[in-house]
């Protein structure tokens, strides 16, 4: 089975946002899970598709506080940035 160039993508953002959730406690990133899986019906992978479902769930549990998080998510994504759609999703994530 071949690996496409956006599943490797998809597995590169979801794997940074996962380890950032995991490092601030394993109850943020059930909480974070359930209510991306309650109100868009989707999992930590699809934000690489929907960078807006991360903002929104991050602003709901933190406020102005999620920008922290979407910082050290970006840290971790950085060196992917040559990518088109990684860049793409820095850039829509950030703001």
């Amino acid at each position: 089975m071949d690996v496409t160039d956006d599943q490797i993508k998809k597995a590169i953002v979801a794997i940074s946002i996962e380890k950032v959730l995991l490092e601030m406690g394993k109850p943020i990133f059930d909480t974070f899970t359930k209510k991306l899986y309650k109100n868009y019906n989707c999992y930590i992978p699809d934000c690489s598709d929907h960078p807006e479902y991360l903002n929104q769930i991050l602003k709901e549990m933190y406020g102005s506080s999620y920008k922290a998080i979407v910082d050290k998510i970006t840290e971790r994504l950085v060196e992917f940035s040559y990518q088109k759609s990684v860049a793409e999703f820095i850039k829509v994530v950030s703001n």
